[in-house]
């Protein structure tokens, strides 16, 4: 579960997060001052989640180009049944 969110939903979310709390804080910086209140632009959302996908694809490349086995290595043991029980299979 946790590889889950962290490649697909941590960085698909962030930049569209971290969009959202900057419009907020600049809502409430120019009610303070009685300025035009801004608003969340459909392009800058677009392009939020543009970059979250960005971000999301360069994570899955990273973790599959670092973690796991070289290929060729270990020895695949297929299930099998053992007094009466199954036994599953593993890599050596």
């Amino acid at each position: 579960m946790s590889r889950i969110i962290l490649n697909y939903a941590l960085p698909l979310l962030t930049p569209l997060v971290l969009y959202l709390v900057w419009v907020y804080v600049l809502r409430h910086r120019s009610k303070a001052r009685g300025d035009e209140l801004p608003t969340v632009e459909s392009g800058a959302v677009f392009w939020s989640i543009v970059t979250g996908f960005a971000l999301m694809i360069a994570g899955l490349v990273i973790v599959a180009l670092t973690s796991g086995e070289a290929p060729g290595t270990g020895e695949y043991i297929s299930p099998r049944l053992e007094g009466g029980k199954i036994i599953p299979p593993t890599f050596k």
